[in-house]
């Protein structure tokens, strides 16, 4: 695969891209796909070492997994997002299970906190997202109080959905100067961002298996649902569509493991947890 250049060629507007990102992730339903990532948000609090009575801030929450997994732990926890349909599909998953969490509607790159407020950060497939990257960073480092834990979940360049990414921006181009969100993915680039301020930075690959029906079903609900692959199929013609349904289709079928019993298609990301200093 070609390498992801981690130099913009132009200043995008970042304002603009924002307010297009925001409609894009309120599109469709991510809570659809979201909830089958639950299990990254276990595997996140655990590695982020989630004590009872910490307090927690989940970043870009959708809706809402690693909120749960330190509200389970009888962590003290803050969840955060700017779609507040989102945050809503998040407090009904808290409310049904009758964990005690507040729900605010904020911006990742201007959080509403003081500095150190939390002695966790996490994001699971959110910050990344964050079009401005190195303000997203700062924002994360500035609330987490000295001595206190990042932990984020973040799909890598090579894998499933990093691959995804790159077919969807071949057929419909990301504005210019953007960097890539799979950068948040990549060691070199989390150093950058994060390694100044961090007492120690540890990156390990997981894998997450998308398990689906079969490669038809799951291009139909990212397709139905999935805010960024929604809105790549309605600015395409039909001829359009049809080529980038295929491409999805070869994808997933070059990456199914599932031998012909329903879809199983691994999917690296890479699980960090920074310690501040």
């Amino acid at each position: 695969m070609t390498s992801i250049t981690a130099t913009p060629a132009a200043t995008p507007d970042y304002a603009a891209i924002k307010q297009r990102q925001q409609a894009t992730w309120a599109s469709g339903d991510f809570a659809i796909v979201g909830t089958t990532l639950q299990i990254v948000g276990e595997m996140l609090a655990e590695a982020a070492d989630v004590r009872a009575g910490e307090r927690v801030l989940d970043v870009a929450a959708g809706n809402g997994n690693a909120t749960l997994a330190a509200a389970r732990r009888f962590a003290e926890v803050t969840s955060t997002d700017y779609v507040p349909a989102l945050l809503d599909k998040g407090r009904r998953r808290a409310e049904a299970e009758g964990l005690d969490v507040k729900f605010e509607v904020a911006d990742a790159e201007a959080l509403p906190y003081e500095a150190a407020s939390f002695d966790v950060v996490l994001s699971t497939f959110g910050v990344m997202f964050a079009p401005d990257q190195a303000r997203a960073a700062r924002e994360l480092l500035r609330v987490v109080r000295p001595g206190g834990r990042i932990g984020l979940a973040n799909w890598t360049p090579d894998g499933l959905i990093g691959r995804l990414f790159k077919i969807v921006g071949a057929h419909v181009p990301p504005p210019a100067g953007l960097r890539s969100p799979a950068l948040w993915g990549t060691e070199p680039h989390l150093t950058a961002l994060f390694g100044p301020q961090a007492r120690e930075l540890r990156v390990e690959r997981k894998t997450f298996p998308f398990r689906y029906r079969s490669a038809a079903h799951f291009v139909q609900v990212f397709r139905d649902w999935y805010g960024p692959t929604l809105k790549a199929f309605a600015a395409l013609d039909p001829a359009g569509q049809a080529s980038l349904e295929r491409e999805i289709t070869a994808l997933l079928n070059e990456m199914d493991i599932g031998g012909g019993r329903g879809l199983v298609a691994p999917s690296e990301y890479a699980e960090v947890v920074i310690t501040v200093a």
